[in-house]
């Protein structure tokens, strides 16, 4: 039986040697195997699906388990599911669902083990003064406390 960690194990030091990280693996009933992939720096490209195609393929023997493979990156429209997505998408903006009812918008300030910080910038009138000006507040997420966070995409 073909397992996500036999297939991260299979495909770690690729990732690594590529500047990639591992989003998701995903294994049906069917066999139907489905690893997302992100780079650290900028977008993944059509040859590293290709060759961890290949990796999985030179190892998992289709023979002996039958099984059909989709290597892919994560969208920009599928909300983070680890860390490396939010340290990769730090100063970019994002939409936060918080547990609870709510949506937040803001720039991804910060992102650690323990949670991420957004920073939402605002134009406020001060007292005694005829300009606005503007006030950014930083508020700490931890990640069992939101259903999601996604990049916000703008088309220019």
């Amino acid at each position: 039986m073909i397992t996500t960690e036999a297939i991260g194990n299979t495909i770690a030091n690729y990732l690594s040697d590529n500047g990639l990280f591992l989003v998701d693996i995903e294994i049906t009933r069917e066999n139907d195997i489905t690893v997302a992939i992100e780079s650290r720096e900028s977008d993944v490209k059509i040859d590293n699906c290709i060759d961890i195609d290949r990796i999985i393929a030179g190892v998992f023997d289709r023979d002996v388990e039958d099984y059909s493979l989709t290597v892919t990156s994560a969208g920009l429209d599928q909300p983070f599911k680890v860390l490396g997505q939010y340290i990769k998408f730090t100063g970019s903006e994002v939409e936060v669902v918080i547990k609870g009812g709510g949506k937040m918008k803001g720039i991804l300030s910060a992102a650690d083990a323990e949670g991420f910080d957004i920073t939402v910038s605002k134009m406020v009138k001060v007292e005694g003064s005829k300009k606005k000006v503007q006030q950014d507040t930083t508020t700490r997420f931890t990640y069992d406390g939101i259903k999601s966070c996604k990049p916000v995409i703008k088309f220019k």
